[in-house]
């Protein structure tokens, strides 16, 4: 579906607009970095507009300029106010330019300039992920502006077909304008080769995400609680990701405390570091469940946890069975079906055979998608056509 009037080329620039960028880790972050990068390799010229950041990165390890906001990056309105003065300095530039708004936070400060005409880009370029159509749709004063942001975009992207089908739902005049751009493996991202380790007598169960209800952890571990006993006496569970909500990791690590097999925090750490741990884990659990309007509209690292050779156990929520193939790379399970739940697990467990068939074959399920077919398919259609 193309815009024959919407042509990147042009435009000045392509202006990325986010909340989500470096240090920030994250599906969204990834996708943000990675969309700049092979918008780049397209031939654009992009200048990405992102967070302060107390952590200052070498910007020659961009292939784009990076322009730091004076905005924590929030959905507040304090930030969404400062985001709107810096839209309103810059507006000149704008005007003439394609704006490309991947997540929902500069969105919602869009929304509230877009009467404007004086604020209005050239071209607009929006990308959905999942939860803010809900969001969006379900509060009664961002549901009409939403409508008109969506109206005057000349594209929209979404990462799964599941995320397609709520946009078509509550958004049916986004129809006409969406372009599947899924996402795929860092492009930085590669399995090496790490010193052997003694290899770990137990089954290493991994789960990698914000410590966050609707991620799904403490199903998880319940899950785990419920195997019989002579499966537990095989296992470890292990936790990586930063803290969402306090009460949630309370929860978590008092449940823990009450199992009979160890489970280890790790918090967040670096990708360096988070590579050994995928290595040393013999499985992948990530058991998300729709939380509020919060859903699970791909999920990344389960393309990550593939490409380590590590079979998914997962709910079959969302977009979840895009990057888990059910019986190929993974287990996919019902939500709310903590029997069924638990015998994935235990099938996994109990047979090694079929941990390393299905592994392999996310290895290969992993590497299926790009990022630059996924730029390719949002601006090079009209890069073919100028």
């Amino acid at each position: 579906m193309s815009d024959p009037a919407f042509n990147p080329l042009s435009s000045q620039t392509l202006y990325l607009i986010t909340h989500e960028f470096y240090p920030k880790r994250g599906g969204i972050a990834t996708f943000t970095e990675e969309m700049a990068k092979a918008s780049v390799g397209l031939g654009l010229d992009v200048e990405v507009w992102a967070q302060e950041a107390p952590t200052v990165r070498d910007a020659s390890l961009w292939p784009f300029r990076v322009w730091r906001m004076p905005l924590k990056g929030t959905h507040d309105l304090t930030c969404q106010l400062r985001l709107a003065w810096q839209l309103i300095r810059r507006r000149r530039e704008l005007r003439r330019a394609t704006v490309y708004l991947p997540e929902p936070g500069p969105m919602l400060t869009l929304m509230l300039l877009q009467r404007f005409h004086a604020f209005r880009p050239k071209h607009l370029v929006l990308t959905f992920h999942g939860s803010e159509v809900l969001k969006f749709y379900r509060n009664p004063l961002i549901r009409p502006l939403a409508r008109r942001l969506i109206g005057y975009a000349n594209r929209i992207s979404v990462l799964s077909g599941y995320t397609r089908d709520l946009l078509h739902t509550h958004f049916p005049e986004a129809r006409s304008k969406i372009l599947l751009t899924p996402g795929a493996l860092r492009s930085d991202f590669a399995v090496v080769e790490h010193p052997a380790t003694a290899p770990n007598p137990k089954v290493v169960i991994l789960t990698v995400g914000r410590l966050h209800p609707r991620k799904g952890q403490l199903i998880t571990l319940q899950a785990l609680q419920a195997l019989a006993p002579r499966f537990r006496d095989q296992i470890e569970y292990w936790l990586v990701g930063s803290t969402a909500k306090e009460s949630y990791e309370q929860s978590l690590r008092s449940t823990a405390a009450q199992c009979d097999f160890p489970v280890r925090f790790f918090g967040d750490v670096p990708d360096n570091e988070l590579s050994r741990i995928y290595d040393r884990a013999d499985v992948f659990g990530m058991t998300s469940i729709d939380f509020g309007n919060s859903v699970e509209g791909f999920g990344l690292v389960y393309l990550e946890a593939a490409a380590h050779g590590l079979p998914v156990v997962a709910h079959a929520v969302g977009g979840v069975a895009e990057a888990v193939a059910d019986g190929e790379t993974g287990l996919l399970v019902p939500p709310h079906h903590p029997a069924q739940l638990t015998a994935a697990f235990e099938k996994l467990i109990s047979d090694r055979a079929l941990r390393e068939r299905l592994g392999q074959a996310g290895w290969n399920w992993a590497r299926r998608n790009n990022w630059s077919h996924s730029a390719r398919v949002l601006f090079g259609e009209a890069l073919a056509d100028s």
